[in-house]
């Protein structure tokens, strides 16, 4: 049976961990955040960036581990069992695919700023086609990734230098709802630095991959999150909560404010290359995992299967492309991304909790990254990534934790039957 190629180095990992996470929420989300934190918005963007940390490390130390792309899989099934492992698993594919929903659905909503079509068509097509780029090589995905990760650097950049003028014209810790807006914005905004997590992914195709991944996460953190802050203080100093409220896409309207239509313009146009890189990543990594449980027997072998020319999981791509097309009917942008964070939320808090239990049951596995702070064996920030990823997860809204109970019962479901 042919094998995925390795193909990655530190440089491509990295970059790829940067174009979901910059991708993924921040040109879709800031303005679904805004009436919640108001200008203390940066504030939201603080906590949630500390609760990724948390987690991030648990990950980057469990990949330095099992440095497979069935990941989370495999992290919950060394340290738990296979049951739960599979219901993780389960989320973990769920998470993927509406992440890469939401994030076409903000595609579609800065291609209605330049054209007038149909959303839910410019959705579907979007999907189509960076799936088509996907099978035919991973070579040809990163190549892809690395450029569309530099055009959207690039858009935040101008964010942040438009802003600079600005500073000091709004009170940075007006939050119309209080502490109580401020974590159910970072409850949201937490979507925005999704993408760490699905670096792991990429084990199979990466070379040296319990060196490679760890230190992908890590870099793609930090770039990330110090854009994130200063994209967070120009945002509200241009145009204040009230502004950014009122946009479908807010940093079009922040260009359109400083440099009229040809600002608008360009900025729609990088937000459309940072959406649609962010769809291409979430779709490489749903397709990965799938093909891992696969390979693990835990779910249909076909699953696994490798395209013999273009050596990619040709049927886990089809799989993953289908299922986002579909969650398409669900709805707002607002709703997706909550289930979404449902699903990570509860994948993270195992992920913590796998992180705590392989430091007693394996101590003597070989880490080449190792979570810092510890009272003797018990690593002190996955305890912590436990209770914030708890507190987030209630500031959910309703409807979307409902729908993500009912999703992690089917998948309860799936693992008795698939038995």
């Amino acid at each position: 049976m042919k094998s995925l190629k390795r193909e990655l180095g530190l440089l491509e990992v990295t970059l790829s961990g940067v174009g979901i996470i910059l991708g993924a929420g921040i040109y879709a989300l800031i303005g679904e955040a805004a009436p919640l934190s108001g200008n203390a918005l940066w504030l939201s963007f603080i906590i949630s960036s500390a609760v990724a940390a948390f987690t991030a490390l648990s990950y980057a130390e469990l990949s330095s581990m099992f440095p497979h792309s069935s990941a989370e899989y495999e992290y919950v099934k060394n340290a738990i069992g296979d049951r739960i492992a599979f219901i993780i698993g389960w989320l973990i594919i769920l998470s993927a695919v509406i992440s890469s929903t939401t994030v076409a659905v903000g595609f579609s909503n800065y291609l209605s700023v330049i054209f007038d079509l149909p959303k839910f068509l410019s959705s579907i097509s979007l999907i189509v086609v960076l799936s088509f780029i996907l099978f035919v090589g991973i070579k040809e995905s990163a190549r892809v990734a690395i450029l569309f990760t530099s055009i959207e650097a690039a858009g935040l950049l101008i964010i942040t230098f438009i802003g600079i003028p600005y500073y000091g014209t709004v009170n940075y810790l007006e939050a119309p709802l209080g502490l109580n807006g401020i974590f159910a914005s970072a409850a949201l905004i937490f979507f925005a630095f999704l993408g760490f997590e699905e670096i792991v992914k990429l084990s199979d195709e990466a070379k040296e991959p319990h060196k490679t991944i760890p230190k992908g996460i890590i870099l793609a953190m930090i770039i990330s999150t110090t854009l994130y802050m200063l994209v967070a203080f120009s945002s509200v100093s241009v145009l204040g909560w009230e502004g950014l409220s009122q946009s479908n896409a807010p940093f079009s309207q922040i260009a359109y404010s400083v440099f009229g239509t040809n600002g608008s313009f360009l900025l729609s146009i990088i937000a459309l290359f940072a959406t649609s890189n962010t769809v291409l990543l979430m779709i490489l990594a749903g397709s990965r995992i799938v093909y891992g449980m696969s390979k693990s027997g835990s779910i249909p072998h076909v699953f696994s299967k490798v395209h013999y020319k273009t050596r990619t999981p040709w049927i886990a791509i089809i799989l993953i492309s289908l299922a986002s097309i579909g969650f398409l009917f669900i709805g707002e942008i607002d709703f997706l991304a909550s289930v979404t964070n449902y699903t990570l939320f509860a994948s993270f808090i195992f992920i913590n909790v796998s992180a705590i239990i392989l430091r007693y049951t394996s101590p003597n596995t070989e880490r080449s990254f190792k979570i810092p702070l510890n009272i003797k064996w018990v690593p002190i920030l996955p305890i912590l990534g436990i209770i914030t990823c708890i507190i987030l997860l209630l500031n959910l809204e309703y409807n979307a934790i409902i729908l993500g109970i009912i999703l992690t019962v089917i998948g309860l479901l799936i693992s008795f039957l698939k038995r």
